[in-house]
């Protein structure tokens, strides 16, 4: 699917609540390297401390990111996300991920819980831990 088409339809609503997942340039795992996940996490509390977004649950896994996170009120889906990926770059020094990334604005009766517990279990599905505890690249309101 190219960047155009991911483009599509996709509506910025402020206040609305996405599961954004985003991939690096080629899956190339950069973020096994603590130092750059670490990087990457710094720049999702960026956004979050401007208000940008609210961060709900979140996973940087070696070759892409899950994030739940409520919109700002007066921030724009698109810009966010470029904002997200454009400093995260900047602060590696190297072209980091793929062009354009995949939403899903969740619904009011969507069990968000559920979906958090669903992102942050995304290391022990990939075998890369046998205890959720044990991976330090997540976080979730909820637990």
């Amino acid at each position: 699917m190219t960047r155009d088409a991911l483009r599509i339809g996709r509506y910025s609503e402020p206040g609305r609540i996405y599961l954004i997942t985003t991939a690096t340039a080629a899956r190339r795992p950069v973020f096994a390297d603590f130092a750059c996940a670490r990087s990457v996490v710094q720049e999702m509390r960026r956004l979050a401390e401007e208000g940008r977004v609210g961060s709900l649950a979140w996973v940087v896994m070696p070759d892409h990111l899950h994030w739940l996170l409520q919109l700002g009120e007066h921030a724009n889906l698109s810009h966010t996300i470029r904002a997200l990926k454009g400093r995260s770059a900047h602060q590696l020094g190297c072209p980091l991920w793929q062009r354009g990334f995949h939403d899903r604005a969740l619904r009011k009766d969507d069990d968000l819980p559920t979906a958090a517990r669903y992102i942050v279990a995304n290391p022990l599905r990939a075998g890369l831990v046998t205890r959720i505890g044990d991976y330090p690249h997540w976080d979730a309101v909820w637990l």
